[in-house]
């Protein structure tokens, strides 16, 4: 398990900083980026391995990586949120919204009413699923920048 838990830590890290290139911060935010994704994507990868649903094992590691990346950022000199959502990027719920898409056209397809049924129960399906862990993304890790307010608001100066 430990294999694993570094292993989906180096990938999250990797995808952090690949995502982190795209909004171009200072080139020292990079290693906070990787750091806050390493740790906040290996706790949902523990907490889902101890059969916690996918929603709330996001909510809880967005809200870790929220804290990790108000209490960096003074040390980063950048605002948290330069770290930050770079760092969530990898958890954002692709699959599931593969899968809600897919299921909507084989629903749009459909000829007859029993598979009509089907595909409409997968895209409503995985469709809450996704939007369930977004939220649960943005909840988590917005309430730490509020109850850090001061540590915050004060990153840059």
């Amino acid at each position: 398990m430990i294999v694993q838990v570094l292993q989906d830590a180096l990938f999250a890290a990797i995808a952090s900083v690949g995502f982190a290139a795209i909004s171009r911060p200072p080139r020292r935010a990079y290693f906070y980026c990787a750091v806050i994704a390493a740790a906040a994507h290996s706790l949902r990868f523990i907490l889902m391995s101890g059969d916690v649903n996918i929603v709330v094992a996001t909510a809880i590691s967005s809200f870790a990586a929220g804290t990790i990346a108000v209490l960096l950022s003074h040390t980063a000199r950048t605002p948290a949120e330069t770290c930050l959502f770079p760092a969530l990027l990898p958890m954002i719920p692709g699959m599931y919204a593969y899968r809600s898409f897919g299921a909507m056209v084989m629903c749009i397809l459909g000829e007859r009413e029993a598979e009509f049924n089907h595909y409409f129960y997968l895209f409503a399906s995985n469709g809450f699923t996704c939007v369930a862990i977004l939220l649960g993304m943005v909840a988590g890790a917005t309430v730490p920048m509020f109850i850090f307010k001061k540590i915050s608001f004060q990153a840059t100066r």
